[in-house]
């Protein structure tokens, strides 16, 4: 009887371990995710434009901003306007979309989808150009495989910058390949999914292909024969080799947002700013641009800008000790009613100011660059740093907003595209076209995506706006138009040393920095090739400057720098 029991028992337990093991199994299937076994791509697809999309509004529109003196701070200031970074630059966020991108890729190639192979290749140059553009040498050729074995996958060298800018190329040129076909002739739609052209391979073929354009320039004073070849290539062949050209901006690869929650919103909104909207108050605009755009009369500032809120007038007639310094009161400027707030000279000499210190504009006035105390800038009444000061322009209220049609994500546009061809038709006097058409071009495209389209031709026939054959004069304009990208015109800035900056007082170098850190988790990961990587930076007179000794510093020169005596 016992045996039986026994016997019973045996039994009983064996079907529970089957049963336990197909439930275990069916546990960890994830409901709520994506098996890399068995995904459609498209749904990965998705996350990777996304994700793509916020990360370049959160460079182009944050820090980055304040480096090319875009924008400032009046309030938490130290990584936007005075590049006190610290070593904690990482790239970990674009390698986690990297590797969602070579899951499509991977999974694409499984099922034969040449569309999804093609916007993939194209996802994959853009990250890694934003990588080696933003940290020289870093991991390519090894990335992506930490799940394989080897040493070299679990701590990758970081590849030499030549090596990843002609991968990039490559890709660019396969991708234009895989998208050359007729959206009828691709087994497997990406129109729900695909959030910048909805789903249309003649677009992504054309920012396939602009994209090479950008690199093909970036290398421009490292490999000049390479990158004139390869400039001169696409735009003999606008067949075989189309890009994003329409000046009206229909070709542009952007992004807007959603709106539904902060993660799918502009970054500056107040709508999910748990602190009261400080977001947006933070950032007002800065005096370089301000001033560049008011020497052009420029329209566009009127759209990205609010005028002074009390604007300062210094009356000399005011009699001393009168001049209650935050007193306002009410006045008429070109038919506006505005708030002015006069004040005597004393209230300067009070201040140990002069009248240089100040400024009197009646529209727009900027925050200079890195100042030790920008929240009380022209005698604003911000000690608290508040971020409340009515003395300088604050951003546009559409910046307030979590959605709308001017707040995307700007990646390529047909802008930019104009202005590399101009550059590269006026300055290095390669076959690319009509210079001044394009210059013209470039500005007609930035002014349809902000909808001044109308004051567009009144703007060129401006003297101070006409075509002047300069690189100055197209990478000035080019950085006007990367208002909110402003990465691409930091790019640009350590290329040509246009347009002319300098770090502010209060600034952790006197010179504008043309690198992140190797951070820290990474140096502390994968020491021997990060240390290897450093070696090769070329250091600078700046490069003592910052928080991790000159080999690794924002002021010492990548490999596309190096030699190159740019940008300073």
């Amino acid at each position: 009887m016992q045996s039986i029991k026994t016997f019973s028992v045996i039994i009983l337990a064996a079907a529970l371990a089957v049963s336990c093991k197909k439930n275990l199994v069916s546990l960890n299937d994830n409901p709520n995710g994506a098996n890399p076994a068995n995904t459609n791509p498209s749904f990965v697809l998705s996350t990777v434009l996304t994700e793509t999309g916020r990360a370049y509004v959160d460079l182009g529109f944050n820090d980055v901003a304040g480096v090319m003196q875009h924008t400032q701070k009046d309030g938490w200031v130290g990584s936007h306007n005075e590049y006190d970074w610290g070593g904690s630059n990482s790239w970990s966020g674009y390698y986690d979309i990297l590797r969602n991108n070579q899951l499509v890729y991977e999974k694409s190639v499984q099922s034969g989808f040449e569309l999804h192979q093609g916007v993939s290749l194209v996802m994959k140059s853009m990250l890694f150009g934003l990588i080696t553009d933003l940290w020289g040498d870093a991991p390519y050729t090894h990335a992506l495989k930490g799940d394989k074995e080897g040493a070299e996958n679990a701590t990758p060298p970081l590849d030499p910058q030549e090596l990843i800018y002609t991968g990039i190329l490559a890709d660019l040129d396969k991708a234009n390949t895989l998208l050359s076909k007729p959206k009828n002739q691709y087994t497997s739609p990406i129109d729900a999914v695909d959030v910048y052209y909805q789903g249309d391979p003649v677009k992504w073929r054309k920012m396939a292909n602009s994209l090479a354009l950008r690199y093909y320039m970036r290398l421009s004073e490292k490999l000049p024969a390479v990158a004139k070849a390869g400039i001169e290539k696409i735009v003999a062949s606008p067949d075989k080799y189309p890009i994003i050209s329409n000046p009206n901006a229909s070709e542009d690869a952007t992004m807007a947002f959603v709106g539904t929650s902060d993660a799918d919103s502009w970054p500056t909104n107040s709508n999910y700013d748990r602190d009261n909207g400080s977001r947006y108050r933070r950032i007002k605009m800065c005096n370089t641009l301000v001033q560049a755009m008011q020497a052009l009369n420029d329209p566009r500032l009127g759209v990205w800008a609010k005028k002074v809120d009390v604007f300062l007038v210094v009356d000399p007639n005011k009699p001393s000790g009168t001049g209650n310094v935050y007193k306002t009161s009410d006045t008429t400027v070109a038919g506006e009613k505005r708030k002015v707030r006069y004040i005597s000279p004393d209230v300067l000499t009070s201040k140990g100011l002069t009248l240089n210190d100040i400024n009197q504009d009646v529209n727009y006035v900027g925050l200079p660059p890195a100042l030790a105390g920008p929240a009380v800038y022209n005698l604003s009444n911000d000690a608290a740093q508040a971020s409340t000061n009515p003395h300088v322009s604050w951003l546009s209220d559409i910046y307030k907003e979590a959605k709308g049609p001017l707040l995307k994500a700007r990646l390529i546009t047909a802008a930019e595209v104009h202005f590399i061809l101009a550059e590269a038709s006026a300055v290095k006097g390669w076959a690319a076209g009509d210079a001044e058409g394009h210059y013209k071009a470039g500005i007609q495209a930035s002014f349809s995506a902000w909808g001044v389209a109308d004051k567009y031709a009144a703007y060129v026939a401006s003297p101070a706006v006409a075509f002047k054959n300069t690189r100055q004069q197209i990478i000035e304009q080019k950085w006007i138009a990367a208002w909110s990208a402003a990465t691409e015109a930091w790019f640009d800035y350590k290329r040509t040393g246009f347009p002319v900056m300098k770090g502010g007082p209060n600034a952790k170098a006197p010179a504008v920095p043309v690198r992140f850190y190797y951070m820290l988790d990474e140096r502390n990961l994968n020491k021997v090739n990060v240390d290897a990587a450093s070696a090769k930076l070329e250091t600078t007179p700046f490069s003592p400057y910052g928080a991790n000794g000159p080999q690794n510093s924002p002021w010492s020169k990548p490999w596309v720098l190096q030699g190159t005596g740019k940008p300073w």
